[in-house]
């Protein structure tokens, strides 16, 4: 396979496997005698750490919705000018935890226009979009079986409960991940289904139900098909 200089990401939902079928990933890529460039979103340098930080530190239902949307885009802007368009350029491999296609869920199920969503990545990233980006299938209640978290059933008032993309931090405080109600979820995984029809790159979902061995085969295939 010619990966020389591709950036693929791996994205979905909470409870998805996406650590697994990266550092699953990661290895079989590297194993192609290609050098393997790991990056994360958001955050993933000095700077979009910052922004993370802030994200993360701060009650988000105190902050206006394209305000967030512009700190992550910001972080985005970061992390591809100083990670991933210098390995590209020197032929590394990047590999992606989460990009755009997390808010083009995320925020987007908030109410976020997604179009807007598109414009904004476009400024942020200009033409180093992915080259594929690989969603992590799972319907909600498996992805909070994986976690142990559970979801409030009904809406609550707080933005939090309702906006933003806090889901997406891996140390996420689980009051604020079981404050959104099991609705949000539901609409985050079918703007995931919706993906490959309107995001600007190729986008392929993985049945991410079954065992790891599984579906790490399944994303192998994919990386394969699409890029080999």
């Amino acid at each position: 396979m010619k990966l020389a200089g591709k950036f693929i990401v791996i994205d979905g939902p909470d409870g998805s496997g996406k650590g697994t079928q990266l550092d699953r990933l990661g290895a079989w890529l590297g194993a192609q005698s290609t050098p393997v460039v790991r990056a994360r979103d958001p955050g993933g340098t000095v700077i979009g750490d910052r922004i993370r930080h802030v994200l993360l530190g701060y009650d988000l239902a105190d902050m206006d919705p394209a305000c967030e949307a512009l700190l992550f885009m910001a972080s985005r802007a970061q992390l591809v000018a100083e990670i991933v368009r210098p390995a590209l350029a020197r032929g590394a491999i990047v590999l992606c935890d989460r990009f755009i296609s997390a808010t083009c869920a995320y925020q987007v199920a908030a109410g976020f226009p997604r179009e807007t969503v598109l414009a904004l990545g476009q400024i942020a990233v200009g033409t180093t979009w992915p080259d594929l980006t690989i969603v992590l299938d799972v319907p909600p209640d498996v992805g909070f079986a994986r976690t142990g978290r559970t979801p409030q059933n009904t809406a609550r008032k707080a933005r939090q409960a309702e906006t933003g993309q806090l889901a997406m931090f891996a140390g996420a405080r689980p009051d604020a991940m079981e404050a959104r109600p099991l609705e949000f979820h539901r609409r985050v995984r079918a703007l995931f289904h919706e993906l490959p029809s309107v995001y600007p790159r190729p986008v392929v979902l993985v049945d991410a139900t079954r065992p790891a061995d599984e579906v790490a085969t399944a994303v192998q295939q994919v990386v394969r098909d699409a890029l080999g």
